[in-house]
C-alpha cells in the first residue's frame, strides 16, 4: 500500500501570521500539532476528517463548517481518501469585523470549536468562488472573496450551530460585542502584524489604537482571552515555526530573527506553545 501524503507543519501558513489566504483543495495528514495567529474556518466538501485540538477532538463530514482559533496547537490527524476541504485563515483584524452572538467570539479565543451543518448548495460554490478570486491576483476580486465570506459567517448566529466542547473550561465569560472596541483591537492587531519583529511593548500597541494603555490592555484580554505580550509572542513564535522548517537552520538565529531578545526566551516561549524545545521541534520536521 502506497505511503499517504502528509502535511509537515511549518512549510506555510504559519511563516504568514498577518496574511488572509484561502484554499479549496485535498487537505494532508498533518505530522504533528501546529499553530498559526489566524482564525481557521474549514468546510468539508467531500468526505470526512478528524481534528485533535488543544482539549478536545472532533470530526466532521460533507457539508458540515467549522470556525476555531488556529493560536492553540491543533491537528488533523486522519482523513478519509476521498476527502475534500475548503476555507480560509482569518487574521483578527478580520475576525473582529465580524458581528456573532456575545459569547461565540470569547469562546472560540479560548479553545472552543464552533461547528454547524446549516450549510446548503451555495456554500460549495461560494468557497470554490472565493479560492478563485483570492488567488486571481486581482485585488478587488480579492477584497469582495473576504467580505463575502465575513457575511457568510455571520450568517452563523442565525442557523443552529454548536460549540465544541459544549461548557467553556475555565475561563469567563466574553463581554458583549461592541463596534467600537472591536475597531480598537483591530487597530491593535494591525500595529502588531507590521511591527511583531521589533521590540515593542503596551505603550506602541495602545498608541495606535489611540487609547490608554492600561484600557488597551484590558481591552485585548477581554476581546482575545490572551495578554497582549501573549498575542506578541504567538505571532513571533508561528513566525519561528516557518524558519526552523529550513534545511540548516540555527536556532539561535532563528529566534533573534524572529524577535526574541535572547534564546532562553525563545526557549521558554516555544517549549510552553509546542510542548518542546525549538530543537526537538527542528529535528521532528527535517527526518
Amino acid at each position: 500500500m502506497p505511503e499517504r501524503p502528509f502535511y509537515q507543519p511549518g512549510a506555510g501558513v504559519e511563516g504568514l501570521p498577518f496574511a488572509m489566504q484561502m484554499f479549496h483543495n485535498h487537505p494532508l495528514v498533518m505530522l504533528k500539532p501546529h499553530w498559526h495567529a489566524q482564525v481557521e474556518v474549514n468546510f468539508i466538501v467531500r468526505g470526512s476528517v478528524h481534528y485533535r485540538m488543544a482539549e478536545h477532538e472532533i470530526s466532521l463530514s460533507a457539508g458540515e463548517m467549522c470556525l476555531f482559533w488556529g493560536g492553540l496547537p491543533h491537528q488533523m490527524d486522519d482523513l478519509s481518501d476521498d476527502a475534500i476541504y475548503a476555507g480560509a485563515h482569518l487574521p483578527l483584524v478580520h475576525f473582529f469585523r465580524l458581528h456573532l452572538p456575545a459569547d461565540v467570539r470569547h469562546r472560540l479565543m479560548t479553545g472552543a470549536t464552533l461547528v454547524t451543518n446549516a450549510t446548503d448548495q451555495s456554500d460549495y460554490d461560494n468557497f470554490k468562488r472565493w479560492n478563485e478570486y483570492a488567488r486571481s491576483g486581482d485585488a478587488a476580486k480579492a477584497e469582495h472573496a473576504v467580505n463575502e465570506l465575513l457575511l457568510r459567517l455571520e450568517r452563523v448566529r442565525f442557523e443552529p450551530y454548536r460549540l465544541v466542547p459544549e461548557t467553556a473550561i475555565g475561563h469567563g465569560a466574553g463581554s458583549p460585542f461592541d463596534q467600537q472596541s472591536s475597531r480598537n483591537v483591530g487597530r491593535m492587531c494591525d500595529f502588531i502584524a507590521e511591527n511583531f519583529l521589533y521590540d515593542i511593548d503596551c505603550v506602541n500597541i495602545a498608541s495606535a489604537a489611540d487609547i490608554h494603555p492600561k484600557y488597551a490592555m484590558s481591552l485585548f484580554k477581554k476581546s482575545t482571552g490572551m495578554t497582549l505580550n501573549e498575542y506578541v509572542n504567538l505571532l513571533r513564535l508561528s513566525y519561528a515555526q516557518a524558519l526552523l522548517m529550513h534545511e540548516g537552520a540555527n536556532v539561535l538565529k532563528v529566534a533573534m530573527d524572529s524577535g526574541f531578545g535572547s534564546l532562553s526566551a525563545f526557549n521558554k516561549s516555544f517549549r510552553k506553545l509546542a510542548g518542546m524545545s525549538p530543537s526537538d521541534f527542528r529535528r521532528a520536521g527535517v527526518r
